[in-house]
């Protein structure tokens, strides 16, 4: 699952640099408002980009895996409100 959401995150990324260098090197020498839509539109995928790299996947356990020590699982356990058959 890492590598899918690297390889998202370094596309989307590649997308805005892409915009930029074209909004600047070719757009806005027929039209400065497309440049600057252009840019506005790749100032919004950067943070997005992030967003997507650090998404949970349904099949990763990131802060909710068990420790391997039972005391503090079972605090753990206690504090969130789920009850553990002994």
């Amino acid at each position: 699952m890492y590598a899918r959401r690297r390889r998202r995150y370094f596309a989307m990324m590649g997308c805005c640099l892409g915009l930029f260098v074209l909004a600047w090197g070719v757009v806005r020498l027929w039209s400065v408002p497309a440049a600057v839509a252009m840019c506005l539109v790749a100032m919004v995928i950067p943070p997005l980009a992030a967003m997507v790299a650090n998404r949970r996947g349904p099949d990763d356990r990131w802060w909710d895996d068990p420790s391997g020590d039972p005391e503090s699982d079972e605090w753990w356990d206690e504090l969130d409100g789920k009850r553990r058959d002994r």
